[in-house]
């Protein structure tokens, strides 16, 4: 059901937006989570998902969200689909959700969920062969690389990290990176110079992923114009992320230098009655499993904040 003015409003429906959803629609908040298409953000992407309690043998991306989903449910969570166009925080005490059809959502206290997405290279087979080979998480996937040859494309401080992370896993490493020195601090750059694991390849692109069932080999260019093709198992794309952040007023929100919004440890961002939580915070991990205690946390301090309304 959609009104005019809630309680809360929860902005994405991803792990973070769904757990905020569950503890809003438990505590019997008038509330109502709003996103554009189907739940699930980027875990809709991920074939697999190893590394999220309770799921001892792994679940699928799909599965795992569509769980989250039917349990917020359960306690009548009440979501909503629709494309918010602009969040206009200019009057703390009147927070407006203005959507496509120029209509307008009001709310006194706002959680914002609305995510991230991973930097892809935009080269054949990329697409086709994600979560069959091309991963964009070190952390959540090596263990699918048991004695294999991976590959990392990247230069700065989460590819090199994850590179060395790889290497307890995989039996071989090998970072490309398109210029002729890594962006990584010194001190990240040591450590995995000292890997033998680890090798690298420079001045060079992907220009396509090759494969059938799974990754047989990457397409490379060099600077000068030499191609080479690469056999590999995996390849993990750790170029970055881009917020979600087109709807948000980002200098009242005081964003980053790369437009994630900062909060304190309970969520609470520069504004009052406003959270953040997921992977629009800005912070070093952006995994599911924080992003689901950040929602619920979010809605703890949402509720805090609403209190001190009355």
């Amino acid at each position: 059901m959609q009104k005019k003015h809630y309680e809360l409003v929860i902005l994405g429906g991803g792990p973070a937006g769904l757990s905020a959803g569950l503890y809003a629609a438990r505590a019997r908040l008038d509330h109502a989570l709003i996103e554009k298409g189907a739940h699930g953000g980027q875990v809709l992407l991920t074939d697999w998902v190893d590394n999220y309690p309770g799921f001892p043998e792994g679940i699928s991306g799909f599965d795992l969200i569509d769980k989250m989903a039917a349990h917020a449910k359960r306690f009548d969570l009440n979501s909503l689909m629709a494309h918010v166009n602009r969040v206009d925080l200019e009057d703390h005490k009147r927070k407006r959700l203005i959507l496509d059809d120029s209509s307008e959502i009001g709310c006194d206290a706002l959680i914002i969920c609305t995510g991230a997405s991973a930097n892809t290279l935009n080269v054949p087979g990329e697409q086709e062969l994600r979560g069959k080979g091309v991963s964009y998480c070190g952390t959540c996937d090596a263990p699918f690389y048991r004695n294999m040859h991976v590959t990392v494309i990247g230069g700065g401080n989460t590819a090199i990290q994850e590179a060395e992370y790889l290497t307890k896993f995989a039996s071989r490493v090998t970072v490309i990176h398109r210029r002729e020195e890594l962006r990584a601090t010194k001190i990240v750059q040591e450590i995995a110079f000292a890997n033998n694991k680890i090798d690298f390849i420079w001045n060079s692109q992907v220009t396509s992923i090759e494969g059938k069932s799974g990754v047989e080999a990457l397409n490379l260019i060099d600077k000068d114009g030499n191609t080479s093709t690469l056999p590999v198992e995996g390849v993990f794309i750790l170029i970055g992320v881009t917020p979600n952040n087109e709807a948000l007023p980002l200098d009242l929100l005081q964003a980053d230098k790369w437009g994630f919004i900062p909060t304190d440890i309970e969520t609470r961002t520069s504004i009052p009655g406003v959270m953040a939580a997921g992977d629009i915070r800005s912070k070093a991990v952006r995994q599911i499993v924080n992003a689901a205690g950040e929602g619920a946390t979010a809605v703890l301090a949402a509720e805090t904040y609403l209190q001190s309304l009355k």
